[in-house]
């Protein structure tokens, strides 16, 4: 596991993100996987569960955002990474996103915890 296995990833999600239905998940987390999408919320456990809140959480493949990110860390000893993701929703944009995302893989390359750090500009 290197950055550019990392920025792989972090690609796959992107196009999951935009692609209509949630085949794709399956290629990115494993059956078991959590999902934390804030620091001190609970788990979402399991992949038919990330599934579930992947399409409440979207507005579908045709929702209109920009996506960047940067690799800040990775341990390929211990199979995690740490990447800063910036996203703007809308065109205008209407919602803006400051991400950390902490991403623990299984050994078949795919994501077995992911943990997201989010944070939104103050009013």
């Amino acid at each position: 596991m290197d950055r550019a296995f990392v920025d792989a990833w972090v690609a796959g999600y992107e196009r999951a993100w935009r692609s209509p239905g949630t085949d794709g998940l399956a290629e990115l987390f494993t059956a078991d996987a959590t999902y934390q999408q804030a620091p001190f919320q609970g788990p979402v456990v399991g992949l038919a569960n990330i599934v579930e809140m992947w399409e409440s959480e979207r507005d579908g493949p045709d929702e209109v955002f920009h996506m960047t990110h940067e690799i800040v860390a990775v341990d390929s000893a211990a199979r995690v990474a740490v990447v800063r993701v910036e996203v703007e929703y809308g065109d205008p944009i209407e919602q803006e996103w400051a991400d950390l995302w902490v991403i623990r893989f299984a050994d078949d390359g795919r994501c077995a915890a992911f943990e997201e750090w989010p944070f939104a500009p103050s009013d």
